[in-house]
């Protein structure tokens, strides 16, 4: 993504650019870059001048810090909940950003920071001063400095609000990091002050009136215009844009990398360096001198002179397992001890580097493509793990074709991404899963910009006819249907959010009215009180479910067979009833939107289930030699 934060004390955020820079790889370049530019910051950051470690990057410019802030941890909340970000192929230019949006997204984000702040001075009974400089300590070392930096431009302001007892709502509207637009109603997550929100605001505005800081904040140039920089942008805008690893030396779309789209998203690459070597190929002479598919299979076995690969995996039905799908089948999570200040410590942000470098999304957990032991709670099980135990020789084939915001408009570019040769790779189970944003979005009059069924058997065909010149023969495509999102609402509407639980003072219901009053929600339809728009929007789900289903009964492929089945909330819900669970459960407990850990997990069984018993043909047979293989070979060389 491409984004221009906090233009004097206000932010415009552009999708693709946020995108790109919450990814640690582009900060610790961009750090070692801008040194020779930075300066050093005033006393606030005592602390980190201490540490050694945070000092280097509290040398930044005040010119160029808001940008570096918001890589660290705003945009981190703004995608908590706005969480459908524009496909980069659809993206307009910065000038065209809608400024509702980027208005929107920035003031959830101050909104939430802010809390974060108070509410770390309650429970530690200390100052907001101390507050942020444990909030800043709780972040891992590379990313420190610039939150110093923020505590040093925002810190004072914040604290002298808060301690006049003014909640986030009004903070953020004083720094005019939350907007009113003419005509529309002041936004607020919180219930209102006694004294109502507007004269609250008009109050703070007046004590910030001469606040020389906030005066020199205006002005922040883009980060890619700096010309050490400018490389990097274009290498990492390439790699969102195209949804390709990020470092792939040898051009085949696999990465020996485990981030930034590499082998958390595909199959370990095990030879980087030739073009030749990739998961899901056929083997090249039955790889008898090397691994030429990265299965961890080769050799010859010297007690008869035959081929391992051609032993174990000749007539196997060897096949990998491609992911085309949405926030969903990426996996979006956003750890809720990272705004919990009760559970909040520096453990909590150990893995915020690697979230950022995944998008906020954990592939490797999901229910398609999980291959690694769950570390976000619940446990993993996926259709790759449940086709790699029938046969072992599928070992490392999966790709998980996914995007935030992904929907069956942007799909289309999205699956150019796929690496499949038609004549020389396995067939490929793909799974098709677009179960929300065709009908989700933001907008008012979110029901005029959902996707038609006209529109919808449009797109999937297109996509359909793109399989079908690029899968070799016997793959299987299966089409998933969009979810019934009044889930959300029936469930969670009346139970406190993460950032409610300390004081009791904050619902779903309340995040949700805030998100929509900002008209930056991931799913208008869904998430509002308005019980006839809740049904409305579940009919037109139902509506572009039922031309999924007219597809798979009318339309003939070359080189695939196509199957369609509901998305498998009611069976996954029913399932964790009889284990003890309640449904809430199965929902992601900072964004209220997305399937839980929990909910992937179970539903990985009712698709095999379902699968093994309609259409047996499409998982292929249990391959015999995989206790010879795993005798032989182990692992495999891991994931």
């Amino acid at each position: 993504m491409q984004h221009e934060l906090l233009r004097g004390v206000s932010c415009v955020i552009n999708a693709e650019w946020l995108r790109q820079l919450l990814w640690f790889k582009v900060v610790s370049h961009s750090l070692r870059a801008c040194r020779a530019e930075l300066l050093t910051a005033p006393s606030w950051s005592h602390q980190a001048s201490r540490s050694g470690t945070a000092s280097t990057g509290m040398r930044a410019s005040r010119q160029i810090f808001p940008n570096w802030f918001c890589i660290l941890w705003l945009p981190l909340l703004l995608r908590a909940i706005s969480c459908s970000p524009l496909p980069a192929a659809e993206l307009p230019s910065p000038a065209a950003l809608p400024s509702r949006l980027s208005q929107g997204q920035t003031c959830v984000g101050c909104v939430l920071v802010v809390s974060v702040i108070e509410q770390l001075a309650q429970w530690h009974n200390s100052t907001v001063k101390a507050a942020v400089e444990r909030l800043c300590n709780y972040i891992p070392e590379k990313l420190q400095g610039f939150c110093y930096v923020l505590a040093e431009v925002y810190g004072p302001h914040i604290a002298e609000l808060i301690d006049r007892e003014m909640n986030a709502d009004v903070v953020c509207h004083s720094l005019r990091l939350c907007k009113q637009d003419p005509g529309q109603p002041l936004c607020h997550l919180y219930p209102p002050p006694k004294v109502g929100l507007s004269a609250a605001i008009w109050k703070a505005k007046r004590i910030l009136k001469n606040s020389k800081d906030l005066k020199s904040t205006v002005g922040f140039p883009n980060l890619c215009a700096f010309p050490l920089l400018a490389d990097l942008c274009e290498r990492i805008k390439y790699v969102l844009r195209n949804k390709l690893p990020f470092e792939d030396f040898d051009g085949d779309k696999f990465s020996t990398f485990p981030t930034l789209r590499g082998y958390h998203w595909r199959g370990r690459d095990c030879d980087d360096k030739n073009t030749t070597v990739y998961p899901g190929r056929r083997p090249d002479n039955w790889d008898v001198k090397s691994d030429s598919n990265c299965n961890g299979i080769w050799g010859v076995d010297p007690k008869d002179g035959i081929p391992y690969e051609e032993k174990f995996c000749k007539g196997a039905d060897s096949q990998g397992v491609v992911l085309l799908g949405d926030s969903a089948g990426a996996h979006f999570h956003i750890p809720p001890e990272w705004m919990t200040v009760t559970q909040m410590s520096t453990k909590s942000f150990a893995n915020l580097p690697m979230a950022f470098t995944d998008e906020l999304d954990w592939p490797q957990f999901s229910e398609i493509t999980g291959f690694l032991n769950s570390t976000i709670g619940g446990w993993t099980d996926s259709l790759y793990l449940r086709l790699r135990r029938r046969n072992r020789c599928n070992h490392r084939d999966l790709q998980n074709i996914s995007q935030n915001g992904g929907s069956s408009r942007n799909l289309l570019s999205l699956i150019k991404s796929l690496a499949r040769n038609q004549l020389l790779d396995n067939p490929a189970i793909v799974i098709y899963a677009t179960i929300g944003n065709d009908v989700c979005n933001g907008n008012r009059d979110t029901l005029a910009h959902m996707t038609t069924p006209k529109e919808m058997f449009s797109n999937v065909m297109q996509a359909l006819r793109y399989l079908d010149s690029r899968l070799p023969n016997s793959s299987h495509v299966i089409l998933t249907g969009l979810v019934d999102g009044r889930f959300l609402w029936d469930n969670l509407h009346n139970r406190y959010h993460p950032l409610g639980q300390l004081n009791r003072d904050v619902t779903y219901s309340q995040l949700y009215s805030f998100l929509n009053c900002l008209q930056v929600s991931p799913c208008s339809g869904w998430l509002t009180a308005n019980e006839t728009l809740r049904n409305l929007t579940s009919e037109r789900a139902l509506q572009l479910s039922n031309v999924l289903k007219e597809i798979t009964r009318t339309q003939k492929f070359a080189n695939f067979d196509v199957f369609y089945m509901d998305f498998p909330l009611k069976q996954t819900a029913e399932e964790w009833h009889r284990m003890g669970g309640e449904p809430w459960q199965l929902i992601e407990p900072v964004d209220g939107f997305h399937p839980s850990q929990i909910a992937a997990a179970l539903g990985t069984s009712v698709t095999w289930q379902k699968a093994l018993h309609e259409w047996p043909q499409v998982l292929g047979k249990e391959n015999p030699f995989n206790d010879q293989i795993e005798a032989i070979f182990k692992d495999q060389g891991g994931h």
